[in-house]
């Protein structure tokens, strides 16, 4: 068990750790393909999600809104039908409503009392200002994807992350990177020696998700934020 008290800042993953994108995604892909007749369950929706974001992430950089369009192509690919202009933005417009977890902005509230906090999210700028306000609480660093013009699993988000920090005096073996995904973010994580705690928020659920599968190995595993902050000796 590691001593969650020797860290000063908590960098978070975003999407899938503080705001429930899988529920986010379903919401915007089902009306969608129930318009063109496709009947997927949300578990075959999500693990195509989770397959064609990570394709259109590869390569050339493109902002989060083009990645998302390009996911609602693929699926009219995939299942023979051409998506409307509407259609294409379904999942990018939807982002603004996107909503925390439940146990998400007390979590966040409490552990702002001890730690610095910071964002490493493959985002857009504009997108996260949104989900900020459902977050509730002021972030010291924010490292997007726009910012870095890469997406996670590369390290370069986390080592943008490591320097802005470092320039508040705060080395990387102080950093607690927390994520939900092993392959987004632990993996990374991991390969920079940073500790790193996995928000397993799928657990005891079937199928891997919005995020492609991965193996890693994360110092502390928790089933959501409020067991983190309860972990905490204030």
């Amino acid at each position: 068990m590691i001593n969650l008290n020797q860290y000063e800042v908590l960098t978070f993953d975003c999407y899938g750790t503080l705001i429930d994108w899988e529920k986010g995604v379903l919401d915007a892909l089902q009306p969608v393909l129930v318009t063109h007749q496709i009947q997927l369950s949300e578990n075959e929706i999500l693990e195509l999600f989770a397959g064609f974001e990570s394709n259109l992430e590869q390569g050339e950089y493109r902002k989060y809104k083009d990645v998302l369009r390009g996911v609602v192509q693929k699926f009219g690919e995939q299942f023979g039908f051409t998506p409307s202009p509407e259609e294409l933005n379904a999942l990018a417009n939807s982002i603004k409503h996107w909503q925390p977890f439940p146990d998400t902005v007390e979590a966040l509230k409490t552990l702002k009392q001890q730690f610095k906090l910071a964002i490493i999210s493959n985002v857009d700028d504009d997108l996260f200002a949104f989900s900020a306000k459902h977050l509730q609480v002021e972030f010291d660093e924010v490292v997007t994807a726009e910012s870095v013009k890469s997406y996670k699993p590369s390290v370069q988000n986390f080592l943008l992350a490591i320097a802005r920090i470092a320039e508040i005096g705060i080395p990387s073996e102080k950093i607690l990177h927390v994520a939900g995904s092993i392959y987004h973010d632990i993996v990374p994580a991991n390969s920079l020696r940073l500790s790193t705690v996995w928000v397993n928020r799928r657990l005891g659920k079937e199928g891997s998700g919005a995020a492609l599968l991965a193996q890693g190995k994360p110092d502390l595993e928790v089933p959501d934020l409020k067991s983190l902050a309860a972990k905490i000796n204030f």
